[in-house]
């Protein structure tokens, strides 16, 4: 099972780098798309209703400022969505965190810390989701639980 990891735009980037060296780390393999429900709302659909069948079986999405991305990806796929609100309006990204986490019933997102911590939880608990039904890597998530919850 794979993790999709969606970003509204290239300047996310190194935050949204955690969540792929926390993925690797623990073996699940990941892609990276840049995709702004608001400029390319056409590719993050398609990228959202195409997901399963491509073998993800989460999806991390990052936007920072109106967020609108994670809960437009809640909109398109029955898959569990990671929110991960982004700095870039409100200072401490105050805006991006509550419009990901004020999500109306039937429309989850579960929403992380702003920035490079909840880029890292998004990865450790699409991790956890995972080892639900992959052995090897509820192992490898016993071990960082086992060093401190740390890679």
């Amino acid at each position: 099972m794979k993790v999709l990891i969606i970003m509204g735009s290239e300047s996310d980037k190194p935050v949204m780098e955690e969540s792929q060296k926390h993925l690797q780390y623990f073996g699940i393999e990941n892609e990276m798309v840049v995709a702004s429900a608001h400029r390319n709302p056409d590719k993050v659909r398609e990228l959202c209703i195409t997901a399963q069948e491509k073998g993800f079986g989460v999806i991390i999405a990052a936007a920072g400022m109106a967020a609108a991305l994670p809960g437009v990806v809640s909109a398109y796929t029955s898959l569990p969505v990671l929110g991960v609100p982004l700095d870039g309006g409100l200072p401490g990204g105050i805006d991006a965190l509550y419009s990901i986490v004020q999500m109306p019933a039937g429309l989850p997102v579960g929403t992380l810390a702003v920035g490079k911590a909840g880029a890292r939880n998004a990865a450790i608990l699409a991790a956890r989701i995972i080892a639900l039904s992959n052995k090897d890597i509820a192992a490898k998530v016993e071990t960082f639980k086992q060093n401190g919850y740390r890679i």
